[in-house]
């Protein structure tokens, strides 16, 4: 018998971490534009892509960025990209083509403070709402936080899964302080990962329909180059491809690219919770001011607060059923993040009891401290 592969722990950024992550995953394909606080990812998969057989282009700008990706992904290989705010809001246009032409990649955003330039090397989680809504249209949308370096390798890789799975692009959000944290990381075997990649149609070119629903409500997804021609367009289309007016081909099409996400809520909504097992006071919280959340629960319980936190790893589709669990059990819940209240109003949005919600944030550029977060927990 072989030998066991161990894993193995570096001491990592964040952005690193994701490289890993893409990495491992199978991501074979990157393009993008150098932009703070994400350079990192670029310039390390510049070196690393052409090492295992991948490509790396930087682009002029972000929004060919994104359409090489989706290229990239049409032709079979996992693609994604790296930006930040200005960056992303560039992106938006090609991000909703993806969506409607059901194009696996992974899009992450390592968010600053904005709007327009903003604060180009400091932390912010103002991008929420735009990784929901940033691109027109109604459609559903997976979009994840990390909160530690771990959490950036481990989270990678479950949005190639998620992307892969159903065929659809996956936000994944980063911040300043997340991205340039080092902290040790335990990378496992890349043979114990649980690696998804999409169906291939099973059938010959010629009885291929490229858009034909199933009980998944994902189609089998064929490589251009493999000898299946078939039309993709940013247009509503029927189930070959082509553009359609009529009214009982769009609702069809349309009703399936939600399907396909609300079947997958028990495995794509994922959240984390600390001591919320007697917990009265509640703190929901993501990305890098989940850390600050962690620290200031443990400080309020050993004051004798009964506090406890619940970690939104994915942010969208919200989580509903997690956040209002804790709504029932808590007399009040603090949603603290750096931005005037994005999370907020979505967990007060749900909030169909007597809980008293209140927020924290910060707009500065600078992160939420557990000292901070821990003072209101006093109060509540």
């Amino acid at each position: 018998m072989g030998k066991k592969k161990s894993s193995r722990r570096l001491f990592l950024q964040g952005n690193e971490a994701i490289v890993e992550g893409a990495l491992a995953a199978g991501c074979r394909f990157f393009a993008g534009y150098p932009i703070t606080p994400a350079s990192e990812i670029s310039e390390i998969l510049s070196e690393r892509l052409p090492q295992v057989g991948g490509t790396f282009i930087q682009m002029e700008d972000e929004i060919a960025s994104m359409g090489a990706v989706i290229g990239a992904s049409l032709a079979g290989v996992k693609s994604m990209t790296a930006t930040s705010g200005p960056g992303f809001s560039l992106m938006q246009e090609n991000l909703g083509f993806a969506c409607i032409a059901e194009v696996p990649c992974v899009i992450v955003d390592v968010m600053r403070g904005g709007p327009s330039t903003g604060l180009p090397t400091s932390p912010a989680q103002g991008d929420v709402m735009q990784a929901r809504w940033g691109t027109h249209g109604d459609h559903p949308i997976i979009v994840l936080a990390a909160s530690t370096v771990q959490d950036s390798f481990e989270i990678t890789i479950q949005a190639f899964n998620f992307a892969e799975k159903y065929r659809t692009p996956v936000i994944l959000l980063s911040d300043e302080v997340v991205a340039h944290t080092r902290e040790t990381v335990e990378l496992p075997p890349v043979e114990e990962l649980h690696v998804i990649d999409r169906i291939a149609p099973s059938m010959p070119p010629e009885w291929y329909i490229p858009f034909e629903d199933n009980s998944r409500g994902v189609p089998p997804m064929a490589a251009f180059g493999d000898g299946y021609r078939y039309h993709v367009t940013g247009l509503v289309h029927d189930v070959r491809g082509f553009p359609t007016q009529r009214s009982d081909e769009i609702e069809p099409f349309i009703k399936r690219l939600f399907r396909k996400i609300t079947q997958g809520f028990n495995e794509i909504q994922i959240t984390r919770s600390y001591m919320m097992d007697d917990a009265r006071v509640g703190v929901i919280a993501y990305g890098s001011t989940a850390r600050s959340a962690k620290r200031a629960v443990m400080d309020a319980r050993k004051r004798g607060v009964k506090a406890g936190l619940l970690q939104l790893t994915t942010l969208f589709p919200f989580p509903r059923y997690a956040v209002e669990e804790v709504l029932r059990q808590c007399r009040s819940v603090l949603v603290p993040e750096m931005n005037m209240g994005q999370i907020y109003r979505e967990v007060k949005r749900v909030n169909q009891t007597k809980c008293s919600v209140r927020k924290l944030n910060r707009i500065d550029g600078r992160l939420i401290t557990p000292d901070e977060i821990f003072r209101e927990v006093l109060k509540m």
